[in-house]
């Protein structure tokens, strides 16, 4: 049997040639990165690389933002090539036409992984059908929707990071850190896996090996360590910020997010997206609701403060969380066979726009190079309802609820229902919008009047504040 376990991270990425293709694991802007492969592969020095990943991390952290700084990166294919906060090193390169840059769905480049893994060539998907990540490629019908065609894919490395394995190459994952790693390990000529530690064969007991052997090449140890308290997280306005209009509060953040949990059904499987929709958590203690994560979780609980947060416990979104009696973990493959499966029963998402027509806006902002789809359009086409929260006018206080969205959009007609800061729209089975409750202290005509979109009035026009 063959023992896979190379002495140093350095031993193990040394073959990795200028101009290779290398999937890198890792999630958000700071979970789990195989930090030490990636600090060996920044001093290994290989230059011209085509990189697989979700998105490069957090600058001025050990993810694969290091491969960014040292400029040894030509090609990205990822599902985030910017973030809010300043420019990275990458966008910078992206916009100076040094680093091409491909953006793939979350959930279509787990799929891609899976399919050329396992000797698929193409696969038709609703998903991204109608959006810029459709340009240049082949459509087709089924069922009298369009459908794109994606191709598989495969890379000559991955670099992967574990919980244990033993010296066959069989792995075990923790908590939701499995994410990324089972789909891009089989896609992948050599897949290099680094572990908090290392068993002899046998001591992982069968039930706990979570990838075979045959899908890893080399196993090194890992040692750049990571204190939790120091990983980056997502900035957030306060949940109890609040703009005004005309000088009448709106609805607070937390209120925006407290309104949304109302309209949620018992006994629903739900995915709330990162930011404004994660408010919706606070208001779910006692309710048979069950949370799903794109990076492969069900059944979580509320946030966890950083004195007892575990860097394997977090949502899609960054932050650290409690799970529950019955939770369960599995990579992002089976993540968003859920999500596209139609097994989730709403996934709530932020929005730049929302069309008339239903057609969500949420990715891609203009002065920004790339975007940041991650999993937003896998969750709006498999979701049975999709609702949005946002505020109702952007920073500069221009409509984001209008006639015909001209940013790029992230799905078609897909927006089932509207919460914003000042009003609850749902859209009717004729197509249009129908204004059903306004904020305290506001009239039907003041938010027409900041609304771009034609809408109608329900005749009963209810109060935010009374629906909860």
């Amino acid at each position: 049997m063959e023992d896979k376990v190379v002495s140093t991270a350095a031993e193990a990425v040394a073959d990795i040639p200028d101009g290779a293709s290398v999937a890198v694991a890792g999630f958000g802007i700071s979970h789990r990165f195989p930090s030490t492969l990636l600090e060996a592969l920044q001093d290994q020095g290989a230059r011209d690389l085509t990189v697989y990943c979700n998105g490069l991390g957090s600058q001025g952290a050990p993810t694969a933002q290091l491969l960014a700084e040292n400029e040894q990166i030509s090609m990205l294919v990822a599902s985030f090539s910017s973030r809010p906060g300043p420019p990275t090193l990458a966008e910078e390169q992206i916009l100076a036409g040094t680093l091409e840059f491909e953006v793939v769905p979350q959930g279509i480049l787990v799929e891609r992984m899976r399919a050329g893994g396992a000797g698929i060539p193409a696969f038709y998907t609703e998903v991204g059908a109608g959006t810029k990540v459709a340009e240049g490629k082949e459509v087709r019908h089924f069922g009298g929707r369009p459908h794109i065609l994606e191709h598989g894919i495969t890379t000559d490395f991955a670099i992967l990071r574990g919980y244990r394995a033993d010296r066959f190459g069989n792995v075990q994952f923790r908590g939701g850190s499995r994410n990324f790693n089972d789909s891009f390990a089989k896609a992948a000529r050599t897949a290099i896996i680094e572990v908090e530690e290392i068993l002899e064969v046998g001591e992982l007991k069968p039930e706990e090996i979570h990838l075979p052997g045959v899908f890893i090449a080399r196993v090194v140890r890992t040692t750049t360590t990571v204190d939790v308290s120091s990983l980056p997280q997502r900035s957030a306005r306060s949940a109890d910020s609040h703009r005004e209009y005309g000088g009448k509060p709106a609805l607070s953040r937390a209120e925006i997010g407290r309104r949304a949990a109302a309209l949620l059904e018992d006994r629903s499987i739900i995915n709330l997206g990162a930011g404004l929709p994660n408010q919706v958590v606070n208001y779910l203690n006692g309710r048979d609701v069950v949370l799903h994560a794109e990076n492969g979780m069900l059944n979580y609980g509320g946030f966890a403060d950083i004195e007892r947060a575990d860097p394997d416990f977090h949502d899609a979104g960054g932050n650290f969380i409690d799970v529950l009696p019955g939770v369960s973990f599995f990579d992002s493959v089976t993540s968003f066979e859920i999500a596209r499966g139609k097994r989730l029963d709403a996934v709530i998402l932020g929005a730049y726009q929302v069309g008339s027509n239903g057609d969500l806006a949420n990715w891609m902002h203009p002065g920004r190079p790339g975007g940041g789809i991650g999993g937003a359009m896998d969750l709006a086409v498999g979701a049975k309802s999709v609702i949005v929260t946002m505020e109702h006018v952007d920073s500069k206080g221009r409509p984001k609820l209008v006639q015909e969205c001209d940013y790029p959009i992230t799905a078609s007609e897909c927006t089932s229902v509207v919460v914003t800061d000042l009003a609850l729209l749902r859209r009717s089975e004729h197509g249009r919008f129908v204004l059903e409750e306004v904020a305290a202290g506001f009239t039907a005509e003041e938010i027409l009047e900041l609304t771009a979109m034609e809408v109608d009035v329900a005749e009963d026009l209810g109060v935010m504040q009374e629906a909860w």
